[in-house]
């Protein structure tokens, strides 16, 4: 990469309503243009001329279902950007919750999201440290499954199917909890099984998840962990 290319990912990155698309697109669904233009506040025109940089950029991926225009994060390289530099900017001292809605929204993702297609949040955070703890995933020399760890995937029967370069395990720093959680093909496999299983469910209009009695159950007969650490 050249530096006027990293420079004019740089530029794309550096605009407040771009960046609240992005943010937005986390959620690892595919957005449409009004949806964005709502959840921004910002005017349609304004959205299309966003959204054509970002496409033209390779950051978003656009698809077309009849008269519907729908965009999603190009690829999980991109919501690992995203999220990476959301836990570089986050400030030392959050700011005051505007309202007693956005402080229990607030409250919720911190315990528990998605991020892109793998969980986060404290949720992450636990899953991921008591998959180390038991041996599943290394940590020291980077994030990597463990004989026993796809034997324990194999067990759930989780298929891990890669798909291009993207790694199997990886490290994802979580911009709530600072600390590294799974990404990757097995991140992005547990938290899709977490969801078809019902140990966890979506809440909120937002990428907010919450543990069902179910997945406390299943995480702390597979994984150990308490149910008083998921809440």
């Amino acid at each position: 990469m050249a530096a006027s290319d990293l420079a004019a990912l740089a530029a794309l990155l550096a605009d407040e309503t771009r960046a609240a698309f992005l943010l937005a697109l986390l959620d690892g669904r595919a957005w449409t243009a009004g949806e964005l233009a709502r959840h921004a506040g910002v005017a349609p025109s304004t959205t299309s001329e966003h959204l054509g940089k970002l496409v033209s950029g390779g950051v978003l991926a656009e698809e077309r279902q009849g008269r519907h225009r729908y965009v999603r994060l190009a690829d999980p390289g991109i919501a690992h950007l995203v999220e990476d530099l959301a836990a570089r900017s986050e400030p030392a001292v959050a700011a005051p919750p505007r309202s007693l809605g956005a402080a229990s929204a607030g409250r919720a993702m911190a315990r528990g999201r998605t991020c892109y297609d793998h969980l986060a949040g404290r949720l992450g955070i636990v899953v991921t440290e008591a998959m180390t703890v038991r041996g599943l995933l290394r940590q020291d020399t980077g994030f990597a499954l463990t004989d026993r760890g796809l034997a324990w995937f194999d067990e759930l029967g989780v298929p891990l199917v890669r798909r291009g370069r993207r790694p199997v395990a990886r490290g994802c720093l979580d911009w709530t909890e600072r600390k590294p959680h799974l990404a990757g093909v097995a991140g992005a496999a547990l938290c899709g099984h977490a969801l078809d299983a019902g140990w966890c469910v979506r809440i909120g209009s937002e990428r907010a998840v919450k543990v069902t009695e179910a997945g406390e159950s299943a995480l702390y007969a597979s994984l150990g962990i308490a149910p008083t650490d998921l809440r």
